[in-house]
């Protein structure tokens, strides 16, 4: 069945050519036109096969009695009729082919005056003329006009119209028989899917599960065949095309993909400057500061983190800057000194010279370890130490008073602008970044991970 609809559909295609190809079938399979032409009402047209005939004519006679006897002459007078009246009335127009008539013309031009812009019905009634065939020898002239002429006027016809006002196409008695054939197989199919499938109906259900054989059934828009035989032939693997698929929804989804996420990570990063840039997040964060902001796991994320960024940047990165910081409090104590009238006395007396490098030293020492192991000391105590209502009480006004004052400082116009045109940009920066990376990345990689991830065992 799957062949016999790819045939159905090249006969399809062949009838949608026929007409627009008609002149290749005729020069190269002239007995294909023979059969065919009935089926689209097309005949040789009388008037250029009239011309041609008495081409034939004129031929035979002059080999018969010569070229200046009166009876060639007879024939020559009615050739330039014929001429004139193949220019006047146009034979070519009904078959679309008026384009030809002016190439017969332009040639005949050209081959008697050398100019294609001369007259053309001078040009035939020279052609066909005892003086020019006798001067020019007929036989060479009536080369010319079979070897330029007559296979323009050998591919004209006349096509017959129908009481519709249409050119007659007589396809649907082809057609037809195949319509009939995949009807009965449509039909047998699909009761046969009921009687297989228990619990789905004949109409529409078992239909619609072969809802691409019914463009087999339609008498028109009959290119639409070519998806039922598509779909058919790939069922029936001939050729199998599942690799050419495959390949064809790979290069797809992988660019579907790259694209679709950069839109889906490009719109929220917007989303989230458009907040910034228009106060939103500054009104959620103030909210959620004051307490006014809806709490949906009955905890205050703002708190819970500015304790977690306290106890990380005390515990942790306190004592690994302390070296760092104890080398810059020595650097700006040791230059703040050595300005001391003080300093420079000291350095004269004998074995004095180190006590101020000694003492800026110890003192950078004890600055930092009060900015590191105090805090770091503290908060380990408050953590480990067992439940007090005073601590608890003193620890809760210390966060609200914090909260109040970061939320007022925050409020500050001036410190609200830059904070919003910081994360702007940031956003932005991060924005360009992650395009930037994502068209340098590589989609066919995905999808093929994502298909070695499905095979593997128990999926």
């Amino acid at each position: 069945m799957a062949l016999l609809a790819l045939t159905n559909l090249g006969l399809v295609l062949f009838d949608l050519s026929y007409v627009p190809g008609r002149d290749f079938y005729f020069r190269h399979f002239g007995y294909l036109t023979q059969l065919y032409d009935p089926i689209k009402g097309i005949e040789p047209h009388r008037d250029t096969q009239k011309y041609m005939a008495t081409v034939e004519q004129l031929r035979e006679q002059v080999v018969q009695t010569s070229l200046q006897s009166p009876e060639s002459e007879q024939l020559l007078q009615e050739l330039r009729n014929l001429s004139v009246e193949m220019i006047q009335e146009n034979p070519f127009q009904v078959a679309n082919k008026t384009g030809t008539l002016e190439k017969i013309k332009n040639r005949m031009r050209q081959h008697i005056f050398g100019d294609k812009d001369a007259s053309s019905k001078e040009a035939f009634q020279s052609f066909w003329s005892q003086d020019h065939l006798f001067r020019a020898t007929w036989q060479n002239e009536l080369a010319f006009y079979e070897r330029e002429i007559k296979p323009l006027l050998a591919v004209n016809y006349y096509r017959h119209i129908g009481e519709n006002g249409e050119f007659i196409d007589e396809f649907w008695k082809i057609d037809c028989w195949f319509i009939g054939l995949f009807l009965a197989e449509f039909i047998a199919r699909t009761w046969l899917n009921t009687r297989r499938y228990k619990g789905i109906k004949w109409f529409p259900d078992a239909m619609l599960q072969r809802w691409y054989d019914l463009f087999l059934l339609l008498p028109v828009w009959q290119l639409l065949r070519v998806i039922t035989v598509g779909i058919r032939l790939n069922k029936a693997k001939l050729p199998d095309m599942e690799p050419a698929r495959a390949q064809i929804s790979r290069v797809f989804l992988a660019s579907f993909a790259e694209e679709l996420t950069e839109v889906v990570v490009v719109q929220v990063i917007d989303q989230m400057q458009t907040s910034v840039e228009t106060g939103d997040a500054a009104r959620s964060l103030f909210d959620a500061l004051s307490q006014r902001y809806i709490d949906i796991n009955q905890t205050n994320e703002v708190e819970a983190i500015a304790k977690r960024l306290l106890q990380v940047t005390i515990c942790k990165v306190l004592p690994e800057i302390q070296p760092d910081l104890e080398a810059l409090l020595r650097h700006n104590m040791e230059t703040a000194v050595s300005q001391l009238p003080v300093y420079q006395q000291l350095v004269r007396i004998p074995g004095m010279g180190g006590l101020p490098a000694q003492l800026t030293e110890q003192l950078a020492a004890q600055i930092s370890k009060l900015f590191t192991e105090v805090p770091q000391n503290a908060y380990t105590s408050i953590s480990n130490a067992p439940a007090d209502p005073v601590a608890a009480k003193l620890s809760d006004r210390l966060v609200e008073h914090f909260s109040q004052a970061l939320r007022e400082e925050l409020q500050q116009e001036r410190t609200l602008e830059e904070l919003q045109s910081l994360v702007s940009d940031l956003l932005e920066e991060i924005k360009v970044n992650y395009v930037k990376r994502e068209s340098y990345g590589d989609g066919e990689r995905v999808l093929t991970e994502t298909q070695q991830l499905r095979r593997l065992p128990g999926r």
